[in-house]
């Protein structure tokens, strides 16, 4: 948002107002301003005066022309022009445009950031897969959405927190054991009926294998019971701590790794499970009751279409109970906005959790992000099976041959709520066509440029981001003369900058970093523009020449922090 703007809008419509050309409106409607389409219609425009018409009884055009005639000048809006059916669009002056260089450079890492949420303590729990196997593709894409809207979040002024739920209690934890064990028995030479429920996957093996090689066969005559208690331990602790090293291998950590278990664990004296004090809350808030033989959530009461079972009438709890204490416990830990990411087999399951969290007395305070499937492309042609192992191709494998930087980005580059074809042959292509690349080398050239202008080799091997940021702060004046900057391709690239805080400002609000990697290609394929047509470094225009590597380093700070924010390296040289 531009408050120049706002300014002069809102003094229009009090103008037009007290003079009694518009009614005055109740509620006053927001000014929204967004960013035309078409740079040729200006820098912002707002649809104000559309909003205004019907209550009006106006035609929006002759609302628009009413706001229009009493908008005061200002010294950073050059034209104020009308369009289509009552559009005001805005020109800002060169100088506002040219004084965005200075702010890039002044602020640095800092630039579009915000204090939008105020330090409001968030958090925002993403992955969560069963630690009984490796993870599929799709948790990869998790991966990333959920530590770039926290590095988002945190660029706007959240506090936030990012948290693991391990789903390590429940009966997919007892199939795993078994299945540890009998592939541990076959490998002692015993014969085993395999269950047809329990899990088949080659790491199972593995797991075995790994138990078979430290302890031979110490336990086959172990009590069956005992063994797989013992092998569900060992075989947990495996597969979690290979769940930690492969997101640590896409550059995503968590700050909490949250065990189920301790929901459904009592006091040392007895005192009730979280599960057991989480339902009791919901019953003293009246949403609790009993049908049947169980105990029910009266989910209804928050639009579901059903009330759902927290205790079945066996005595068992659901998950749902579960992740009612999960929520309660969070809320206790005195988050204000709670982020989850979700699967898309667990959209029906929102509205009972949002019920539950707003009955628990924080109505508003649960945001479920819903992501939707993963398809692996190869060559056009879809790709289901692992050539290493002849099953599923798993987040590791993937990881392994696109890297992490690809990996992350072709994960960001599409809105969460849409599937997404995720082509690996495109992904390691080191070409202008696969995305990634072309805004790494961008950043990459800009660096080469300030190279070249400090008179250093550009393809040294040894230089890295530090060495940027020194040749930059020597070679380029703090004073140079930005009103040298009037080519097209230039003032298009110092808008193009200009709209970066408001890219994150909407990221964050819409929890979209998609909107960051469109940005990226935008700000790579306007800069490869400006140094196609601009002479960046000319010996016979010094001046000239400090201008057009301020514009440049600029460019740099940019693309360095939207790849930052997307969780991407930003290289030097490539």
């Amino acid at each position: 948002m531009n408050p120049a703007i706002t300014g002069i809008v809102s003094l229009a419509l009090a103008a037009a107002v007290a003079e009694g050309v518009l009614p005055e409106p109740d509620p006053v409607p927001d000014i929204q301003l967004e960013r035309p389409r078409d740079p040729s219609h200006g820098d912002w425009s707002t649809n104000l005066a559309m909003k205004l018409a019907k209550p009006a009884g106006l035609a929006p055009r002759a609302v628009a022309e009413a706001l229009v005639a009493r908008m005061p000048e200002h010294r950073d809006v050059v034209a104020i022009e009308i369009a289509g059916p009552g559009f005001i669009n805005f020109r800002l002056s060169a100088l506002v445009l040219r004084d965005v260089l200075r702010d890039v450079r002044a602020q640095g890492d800092a630039f579009g950031s915000s204090d939008l949420g105020a330090g409001k303590r968030t958090q925002v729990e993403f992955v969560s897969a069963n630690p009984v196997g490796p993870m599929h593709v799709g948790h990869g894409r998790w991966a990333a959405l959920g530590d770039s809207i926290a590095r988002v979040l945190e660029h706007s002024g959240y506090a936030v927190e990012r948290e693991f739920y391990i789903n390590d209690a429940g009966v997919q934890m007892d199939i795993f054991a078994k299945s540890v064990a009998a592939r541990y028995l076959e490998l002692c030479g015993q014969r085993v009926e395999f269950g047809e429920d329990w899990y088949r996957g080659a790491y199972i093996v593995e797991i075995a294998r790994e138990i078979f090689e430290t302890d031979g066969h110490d336990f086959v005559e172990m009590e069956p019971a005992k063994r797989e208690t013992l092998f569900k331990e060992r075989a947990y602790s495996a597969v979690l701590a290979h769940l930690k090293t492969t997101l640590a291998g896409m550059g995503t950590t968590f700050d909490v790794w949250f065990s189920e278990r301790t929901l459904h664990d009592a006091g040392p004296l007895g005192e009730p499970t979280a599960v057991e004090e989480a339902i009791e809350r919901l019953r003293g808030s009246g949403f609790v009751f009993a049908h049947e033989g169980a105990t029910w959530f009266r989910s209804t009461d928050f639009g579901d279409d059903k009330d759902r079972v927290l205790r079945k009438a066996d005595g068992d709890y659901t998950y749902f109970a579960a992740d009612v204490a999960y929520h309660a416990n969070k809320l206790d830990r005195g988050f204000q906005w709670i982020i989850d990411l979700w699967g898309a087999d667990h959209h029906g399951y929102v509205k009972r959790m949002e019920g539950a969290v707003a009955a628990l007395g924080h109505p508003g305070a649960l945001t479920v992000v819903i992501g939707q499937l993963v398809t692996l492309l190869r060559d056009g042609e879809t790709v289901r099976m692992s050539k290493r192992t002849g099953e599923m191709v798993t987040f590791e494998e993937l990881l392994d041959e696109v890297g992490p930087d690809a990996a992350r980005y072709f994960f960001l580059r599409r809105s969460s709520d849409q599937p997404l074809d995720f082509d690996i042959g495109l992904a390691t292509k080191h070409e202008a066509e696969n995305p990634v690349y072309y805004v790494q080398y961008a950043h990459a050239r800009i660096c080469s440029v300030l190279r070249k202008a400090a008179g250093l080799p550009t393809d040294t091997e040894t230089v890295g981001e530090a060495d940027a940021e020194a040749i930059a702060a020597r070679l380029i004046p703090a004073d140079a003369d930005l009103g040298l900057l009037a080519d097209e391709a230039e003032f298009v690239l110092m808008r193009k900058l200009a709209e970066f805080p408001e890219i994150v400002r909407l990221s964050a609000e819409r929890l979209a970093p998609h909107k960051l990697t469109t940005y990226a290609e935008e700000l790579a394929a306007t800069f490869h523009q400006f140094y196609t047509v601009c002479r960046i470094v000319d010996p016979a225009e010094p001046a000239l020449t400090a201008a057009r590597l301020y514009a440049t380093d600029a460019t740099r700070i940019v693309l360095r922090l939207v790849l930052r924010l997307l969780g991407v390296s930003a290289p030097q040289q490539m």
